[in-house]
């Protein structure tokens, strides 16, 4: 079974890989990193979907858990409810990317 959607191009490519790099949101809200897979809010087929998009733990993400740590899937209410809407986690995430891209990234410092 295929997945439904398209394949992002240059731009969404690069803003997935941007979002990636932030890792996860909710664990980076808790005071500590996890890597990231990309969570759709708006699924795949919609225009702009895929820069509508966060950056989510496998167990933030999918796992499937209703209990610390929440899954976003299948449990969104009970997500939303523990670490904010996909809305304002959205809002957080391009907030993040502006401030990277005006600050620049802090580990290539030299110290």
């Amino acid at each position: 079974m295929a997945l439904k959607g398209r394949q992002p191009n240059m731009v969404e490519a690069s803003h997935m890989a941007d979002v990636v790099e932030l890792g996860c949101i909710v664990c980076l809200n808790k005071g500590f990193s996890n890597p990231a897979e990309i969570h759709h809010t708006q699924g795949k087929t919609k225009p702009n979907a895929h820069l509508k998009i966060l950056p989510l733990c496998f167990e933030h993400h999918r796992k499937g858990g209703d209990k610390e740590p929440i899954s976003r899937h299948p449990y969104k209410k009970r997500f939303e409810e523990a670490y904010g809407t996909e809305k304002e986690l959205l809002k957080q995430v391009e907030e993040l990317l502006k401030e990277q891209e005006k600050y620049g990234y802090l580990d290539d410092l030299p110290f």
